[in-house]
Parts: C-alpha cells; structure tokens; sequence
C-alpha cells in the first residue's frame, strides 16, 4: 500500500475527494490492460475522483471494466463539449454506455471560455438545460464547468452569477500566476469559490511549455511535462500548499507514479527562490497568452 493522498471536501457535494484527482485522458490511447494496471496504481495512493470526458479518446471504454468492480469506490465525473440541449443530452447517455454505469457523480461543460458558446450553452435549448434535466432524472448528482485558457476564471465568474455550478477546473501554476492579469482574475475565482463552497479543479500544473519543433521526446501529452522530480515536487506543493484547490493529474501516464508520490509526500512550503530557478533551468512558460495562445492548440491551427 503507497502512502494516502489526502482527502478534502469537494466543495459542497458531501464528497471528501483524494487532492489529486486521476485524469483519465490519460487512459484514451491505452490497451485494456494498461488502463487496469494504471487504476490500480491510482487506487493504491487512495485516489478516489476521477475526471473523465467524452472527448477523450477511449478513456470512457477503458473504465469501463474497473468500474464494474469499484465504482462504489470513487466520485465519477465526465464532460460534454456540446452547447446545444439535444447533443448534450445525447452525449451524457453514450458516456454512461460506454462507462457501463446507470448514474455519474458529476457532468461539466468542457472548456466553456468562448463568449458565443457561453451564450449557446447557457440560453434556452442550451447544454446546461439537459444537464439540468438528467440531474433532476438523478442521471448525474452535481453539475460543473471547466475551461482551459487566460479567461477561464473570468468566464467561470460569469457561468457561476449565471448558475450554481457546484464544481469549476482551470490552469493554475507557478508560471501562470506571474501574469498579474490571470493571477488577479484566479483570486477573484477563488474568493468566490472559497465562499460559495464551489469545488477547485486546477490543470496543467506540471507543464513546462508547449512543444517546439526540435523537441525529440515522444509526446504524450500536448504540452511538454516536467520531469525533474524536484521541480514536479515543488510544482505539485504549488498547488496543494494553498486550502481548497485539488490537482488534476497529467494526461502523460508516465508520470502518474511520480505525480502521486509527489501529492502524497508531507506538504511543503512554497519555495519562492527554488520555483523561479526552475523556470529558468527547466525553461518553463506559460501555456497560455491572452489572444495569443489561448486554447488547447495553437490559436492559428
């Protein structure tokens, strides 16, 4: 048995989740065996929450089968990218198939940053009225948002003055919070989170930057992971070390074991000196820059 994660309630939800969450876009491209193996090694460090989507790869087939024997045992969350309420409704359903459950813990709205999808997916005939639905059918217990990108927390301000969304996910990291425009937007979120008793969610935590040409690594995960076991201690303390705030693991499966044993070391203090010398031996950056790299790809993709 590998030493616990800790446990903290989930916002409001009654659930006490593991801090760090398992990212099961990391199960999308496995075998079936593979993704056994990795839940195990997620149940061993006492995760117990896990943030699936339908947009990621298989990962919703591979759970499948784990999920047979242990869905007692962990908060199941899924997304749906869709804004309009048939396609939404229709996407929740072939999740719950594909998982082979009759119920999840919780549906997010993926990415929800752009303002036009915003209005979609908020109007009448918009996602969050199927969500709303399948929640009173007790198809879904809690309802979330999340969102990648410099707007994330303003928009997430947004969606929570719109609806009681009891969970949000965003970037948060050293890097991302040395851009006084983000870090102002990030503690705005999170002093409303914290009062309302909204679930945090935080991504990316591990990144160092996006992919350069040059870059001979296999890529496993659209950005490029540190792997330097101080810098990912002192990255996963980044987070953890302030109250209320969980941390999503990597979608790079390599890096599950280091990324537990990293969440489950006694917590350390932020060490100021120590981070900003790993941007500069590890070449950390931002993910992202406002109008300039502000999604998930390159925005001229």
């Amino acid at each position: 048995m590998s030493h616990s994660i800790e446990q903290a309630p989930f916002g409001s939800t009654g659930h006490n989740s593991s801090r760090a969450i398992f990212g099961a876009a990391a199960l999308g491209a496995m075998s079936q065996e593979r993704a056994d193996r990795t839940l195990d090694l997620m149940a061993s460090f006492g995760v117990n929450h896990i943030d699936v989507a339908a947009s990621y790869g298989e990962a919703e087939l591979r759970l499948a089968p784990w999920l047979a024997h242990h869905r007692k045992d962990v908060f199941v969350a899924t997304k749906t990218g869709h804004r309009t309420a048939a396609k939404a409704k229709a996407q929740l359903h072939a999740s719950l198939e594909r998982m082979q459950v009759e119920h999840i813990d919780m549906i997010q709205l993926h990415n929800l940053t752009h303002e036009d999808d915003w209005q979609t997916a908020m109007a009448p005939g918009g996602a969050l009225e199927a969500l709303v639905e399948a929640k009173a059918q007790g198809l879904v217990r809690f309802i979330g948002v999340t969102g990648h990108g410099t707007y994330a927390p303003a928009m997430h301000i947004k969606s929570l003055e719109t609806y009681p969304f009891d969970s949000i996910l965003v970037p948060y990291s050293f890097v991302m919070m040395q851009n006084p425009e983000y870090a102002a937007d990030f503690e705005a979120l999170y002093e409303l989170c914290m009062r309302r008793g909204v679930a945090m969610q935080t991504i990316k935590s591990i990144a160092a930057r996006r992919w350069n040409d040059d870059d001979a690594e296999r890529r496993l995960s659209w950005y490029r992971p540190l792997r330097d076991s101080g810098a990912l201690q002192r990255a996963v303390d980044f987070v953890l070390a302030r109250p209320g705030l969980f941390l999503n693991t990597s979608s790079d499966a390599t890096l599950l074991e280091m990324i537990l044993h990293a969440a489950a070391a006694p917590r350390q203090a932020v060490d100021v000196a120590a981070m900003e010398k790993d941007v500069v031996e590890h070449g950390i950056e931002p993910l992202f820059v406002r109008d300039v790299s502000d999604d998930v790809m390159i925005a001229s993709a």
